[in-house]
């Protein structure tokens, strides 16, 4: 898992108009948890881009004084208007602490339902994945190689290596389906061998 560097500054006052301040000067208040206490601190809004502005999952490396702090990103808030970042919470890692983070799905292969002409649909982009941060895969590989027409690979199916996939193991994560044309093509061939 990639680690992005980040560096913040300790922020003197909590509030909202010391939030609002830091805004207008183009910096996002941030909340680091998960360690003995809270930090509060603030980030530049352009550092943030290759954490957030990606579908890729990644740890950050947060500098704040002299101490720095392994973390993912927690929670993050928008502005309805503008879409700037206005808030960004943050999780302390542990290499002994098992995290739960959402992982996204990576399909390889080719399905050979597809090549019939059946249609591919991908009911989950993400995983919720439980591991300690050593073990925490960039993405969850599923390999499209048994979908036929009609089948699907469910949660179930997906065989993690160090890690737990929680989503509930019926879920079905990606399948192929009939396609209209291939289901107007069977109805065809179906009508002309009766003749």
């Amino acid at each position: 898992m990639n680690s992005i560097a980040i560096s913040g500054s300790l922020r003197e006052n909590v509030g909202k108009r010391d939030a609002k301040e830091l805004r207008y000067e183009g910096k996002v208040p941030a909340v680091l948890y998960g360690g003995k206490e809270q930090i509060h601190f603030a980030i530049d809004a352009p550092e943030l881009r290759d954490l957030v502005y990606t579908p890729e999952v990644n740890f950050a490396e947060i500098t704040v004084g002299n101490k720095k702090f392994n973390a993912i990103m927690q929670d993050i808030q928008f502005h309805p208007l503008t879409e700037k970042i206005v808030h960004i919470d943050f999780l302390q890692l542990f290499d002994d602490k098992i995290v739960t983070m959402e992982i996204p799905v990576k399909l390889t292969g080719t399905s050979p339902g597809v090549k019939e002409g059946g249609k591919l649909i991908q009911k989950l982009r993400k995983l919720k994945v439980k591991a300690l941060p050593k073990d925490m895969p960039q993405y969850v590989e599923v390999s499209l190689e048994p979908l036929t027409v009609g089948k699907s690979v469910r949660v179930r199916d997906l065989k993690p290596d160090g890690f737990v996939i929680t989503n509930v193991p019926e879920d079905t994560v990606v399948s192929v389906i009939m396609s209209r044309a291939l289901k107007q093509a069977e109805q065809q061939a179906a009508a002309t061998t009766k003749k």
